[in-house]
């Protein structure tokens, strides 16, 4: 297969094992962080992270953007080939936008499996990208491919070590810190937010970043029509805001949901300021960070 390229509160987290992959970091920083955020579809990422890849990028650190599927059968009109160059096209707008880096894999959109196959390739793309932080949905969600998504990640969490895995490729000495994406999803265990990151900042850019992926937003997607999108230039236009108010509410809401975590990190009077956060829980199968390290992660944390 060939890819499409281009280039909490903060909670008492247990301290991990200090020897082998579950060693503790030491991040100087004069380095930058070097972060790949995974997500099923060309705008999983982008809806999920692309506030805080905003932030760390404004900092210089290194962001990439991985959608595993190409998302060709993911509109009501348009499907196949011409689709997925369309998308790949979207996110690369997108990505400007952020000053990040993105790449979508050449893999149909909800055909996406847990081979092996698709393992050595996530594990091949964390150690090309040397990556400090690695992030993914929950391995629970409706869709398949996002669900399949965050199991891919996860089974490459340690694997990433292992050196006769994929040797064509060096491992990595030290095993990423991995996160988790928001979901609603309750069963069989509902999401932790213990990294909340208040976004008001970039919101806009955020917004301006989602602005570029107009097949999935405007037109609606897999499950739009015709009806969405107007033909005349003042239609679209009122679609557009309409999109963004969408996504500005949405943010308001992970605010509003994650109130307690928003207090315990900034303070009630900045708490009182924020309007925007994205949110992330950790992955127990990479390195556990504890509030020092997070702080590292997070340089914008306060």
């Amino acid at each position: 297969m060939h890819a499409y390229r281009t280039v909490l509160p903060l909670a008492a987290f247990l301290l991990s094992h200090l020897a082998g992959f579950h060693g503790i970091a030491t991040i100087h920083a004069a380095e930058p962080l070097r972060i790949i955020c995974f997500g099923a579809h060309p705008d999983d990422c982008e809806i999920q992270a692309a506030g805080t890849a905003a932030l760390w990028a404004a900092q210089g650190h290194k962001v990439k953007l991985v959608s595993v599927t190409n998302g060709d059968i993911g509109h009501w009109r348009d499907a196949g080939g011409p689709l997925a160059k369309r998308r790949l096209a979207e996110v690369r707008a997108a990505a400007e936008v952020l000053g990040v880096t993105t790449e979508v894999l050449d893999i149909h959109d909800g055909e996406l499996l847990p081979t092996l196959e698709n393992r050595r390739w996530l594990t091949r793309l964390i150690r090309e990208w040397n990556a400090d932080i690695v992030m993914g949905p929950r391995p629970n969600d409706y869709h398949p491919d996002h669900r399949y998504t965050g199991v891919l990640v996860q089974d490459a969490a340690y694997m990433v070590t292992v050196p006769f895995f994929c040797p064509d490729i060096p491992h990595l000495k030290r095993n990423p810190y991995f996160f988790y994406y928001p979901d609603s999803f309750q069963k069989p265990n509902p999401f932790t937010a213990e990294v909340v990151i208040a976004i008001d900042e970039v919101m806009e850019k955020k917004l301006d970043a989602l602005d570029k992926l107009v097949s999935q937003f405007h037109e609606g997607g897999a499950n739009g029509s015709a009806d969405l999108m107007p033909s005349d230039p003042e239609g679209q236009k009122k679609r557009a805001r309409e999109v963004r108010e969408y996504f500005r509410n949405r943010q308001k809401g992970l605010r509003t949901r994650f109130q307690d975590q928003v207090v315990a990190v900034y303070g009630a009077d900045r708490a009182a300021q924020i309007q925007y956060v994205e949110a992330f829980e950790v992955c127990e199968y990479g390195r556990r960070p504890d509030k020092t390290e997070l702080k590292r992660l997070f340089p914008f944390l306060p």
